[in-house]
């Protein structure tokens, strides 16, 4: 009988550089098997915890546990069943796709040829890359890259996958087949996708955490924290010079140019004025709500009403 996969936990984890910086906040999560989100601005944290997660640096102080797996003191072990594509990774642009993914099987331990063999060939098959096994790496494109990183990160079946930023300069077409690839391999692992991409998260993961200098501000399902916002987000299209006066009178959480104007998204809990209209709340509203941290008070009202008080 074939072993569940096993969920991570996160406890009180801080992290200071040298240069002084807190990267990280006392952060706690708990992060079950399948597509996680961790959804942040840049400089929000995120590749600190990635990087600490993936044993290239110490937290000062917390516990990280995968399964029976103490991640700081078993980095060996964790590292047996992690698989890793950060940010920005170097490949070897003379070496064809399959060369290089069975190099990289060998160092992962895969020594016999057979078998090295049937990995790397269904692993590229996997990222849709078998056709283009032959070609060098440097003609391949930023897609074709990424999902070759992906099957590299694959090898050995890996119970903890993290993805950072993955889709991040992608042309719209290539992030598609992306995003595919990745909601296919949350089913045996958990696969953390660390972005600033609201959209991926949106369409990948079935819970996410939004984290801001350092600190979690919100940890839910998507779909829940969407419906906690249900009634309290509205929208006004304004000249954009009369922003500054809105800022002054409401909780503006968005404001965006549409057809040379300004859609400006207000959190309140009530019509905010005239001119408003309500607006369907989406995981963006959810995003810019908790970055501006009006989504404390949403979950607390939202609780009292079900609660009936």
């Amino acid at each position: 009988m074939k072993k569940p996969p096993s969920g991570l936990i996160i406890r009180n984890v801080s992290k200071r550089y040298a240069n002084g910086v807190q990267a990280l906040h006392d952060v706690s999560l708990n992060i079950p098997p399948g597509m996680y989100g961790l959804l942040g601005p840049n400089g929000a944290g995120k590749s600190t915890l990635m990087r600490t997660l993936a044993t290239l640096q110490e937290p000062d102080s917390g516990q990280l546990l995968l399964g029976d797996i103490d991640v700081v003191h078993q980095k060996d072990a964790l590292r047996q069943t992690l698989g890793y594509l950060p940010q920005e990774f170097g490949v070897y642009p003379k070496a064809s796709a399959e060369e290089l993914l069975d190099y990289f099987a060998v160092l992962k331990g895969i020594t016999n040829r057979t078998a090295r063999r049937e990995t790397t060939e269904a692993l590229l098959r996997q990222t849709n890359l078998w056709d283009k096994r032959k070609q060098k790496l440097g003609g391949y494109s930023g897609g074709m890259k990424q999902r070759f990183g992906v099957a590299v990160a694959l090898l050995g079946n890996p119970q903890l996958l993290i993805v950072d930023e993955p889709t991040a300069g992608l042309d719209p077409a290539e992030r598609v087949r992306f995003l595919n690839l990745l909601s296919e391999l949350g089913e045996n692992s958990v696969v953390i996708l660390s972005t600033h991409i609201v959209a991926d998260v949106a369409e990948l993961c079935t819970n996410m955490a939004i984290i801001n200098q350092g600190r979690i501000l919100l940890e839910a399902e998507p779909l829940e924290a969407v419906a906690a916002l249900q009634g309290r987000i509205w929208r006004r299209l304004i000249d954009k010079q009369a922003l500054p006066a809105l800022q002054q009178e409401h909780q503006i959480i968005s404001a965006k140019l549409l057809s040379g104007r300004t859609l400006v998204h207000v959190y309140s809990p009530d019509q905010p004025g005239p001119g408003f209209e309500a607006a369907e709340p989406d995981l963006e509203d959810v995003y810019f709500s908790a970055l501006a941290g009006c989504f404390g008070p949403a979950i607390e009202q939202q609780q009292t009403e079900a609660a009936g008080l």
